[in-house]
């Protein structure tokens, strides 16, 4: 039984279901945002992050985790960020390993699990002159955020004040099974889709490392994540990556308020994403889960634009900015 929201979502009843919420806003969401100040930070390992900052001379500042082959110009992003600079917020927004149209050099990419990349971002953020630092993730960024939040636990910098996250696969083996089913189809083509292009683009780099002559007959992420994600980032198997990675494992350990909004008919989550136990989810976490918002939907047409999950971010915020 999903715990009730507090905070309700109500939308019309034609998008009172969980697939057109999820592809809704891909095919007719836009957000007008002014052109952000683009970064690349160099990574430990001699790569790079490619950075989008949005500045007002605040001494706030929200750092964005977008989902998974998305980018920081994805209109979820761009919406949360719009939200919150309204709001007095800077925002950075930063794309994983690999995306927003710029391959990184090394043989890894990206994965639910680099709290690493996360960390250097944060790192960087704080290097200015912010008194407050906010998270926020979608999907993959949901679970990186509360994943690094919970590995931090007691060592967290005091300026980082709480996280909101979306859509969060907080248990990454039982969302791979949910993707695996026939029904979901088609959001699992798609994103191999992308990914088999990115894979291609390795390949050539990396010969020796990966071999991409059978890709074709890849058809979930038990066998993407075994056959790529697990060696590449020094996994033993899909199985170790997941187990390791799911935010799911760590949420009792976070030291600040942090709260997960996944919707209940998200066709992407298994049940074991919508925790309830305080064993599970220590005393900083919320779970909420309105009836309705698919994965990473929670569309709303209002005349300023924004969608619920960016009111329910700045209603979350307002406590502690």
């Amino acid at each position: 039984m999903h715990r009730r929201v507090q905070y309700p979502y109500r939308p019309p009843v034609w998008l009172r279901n969980g697939h057109v919420q999820s592809i809704w806003p891909t095919l007719f969401r836009t957000v007008d945002m002014p052109t952000p100040q683009t970064e690349v930070l160099a990574t430990a390992d001699n790569d790079e992050l490619h950075l989008d900052w949005y500045r007002q001379n605040s001494d706030r500042i929200a750092v964005i985790s977008h989902g998974l082959e998305g980018h920081s110009r994805r209109p979820y992003v761009l919406g949360l960020a719009k939200a919150l600079m309204a709001e007095g917020w800077d925002v950075l927004a930063w794309n994983f390993r690999s995306c927003g149209g710029n391959m990184n050099r090394q043989p890894r990419f990206y994965h639910s699990g680099a709290t690493e990349d996360l960390h250097a971002v944060v790192t960087r953020a704080l290097r200015d002159r912010y008194k407050n630092l906010f998270l926020s993730g979608f999907s993959m960024g949901g679970n990186l955020t509360l994943l690094y939040l919970g590995q931090q636990s007691e060592q967290l910098d005091s300026r980082i004040s709480g996280a909101v996250t979306y859509s969060v696969p907080a248990d990454l083996a039982g969302s791979a099974d949910m993707l695996a089913l026939p029904s979901r189809r088609i959001y699992m083509q798609r994103f191999l889709n992308d990914l088999y292009e990115k894979m291609q683009e390795k390949a050539e780099r990396f010969p020796e490392l990966i071999d991409i002559s059978d890709f074709k007959n890849i058809r979930n992420f038990h066998q993407f994540d075994n056959r790529y994600t697990a060696p590449l980032h020094g996994f033993k198997d899909a199985k170790d990556y997941w187990a390791q990675c799911s935010a799911l494992y760590r949420l009792k350990d976070i030291r600040v308020p942090a709260l997960m909004v996944n919707a209940a008919d998200d066709p992407f989550l298994s049940a074991a994403c919508y925790p309830e136990s305080k064993k599970v989810l220590g005393r900083y976490v919320k779970v909420e889960a309105p009836r309705w918002g698919g994965h990473v939907g929670f569309v709303e047409h209002a005349k300023d634009g924004y969608y619920w999950s960016e009111r329910r971010v700045l209603d979350f915020v307002g406590n502690f900015a």
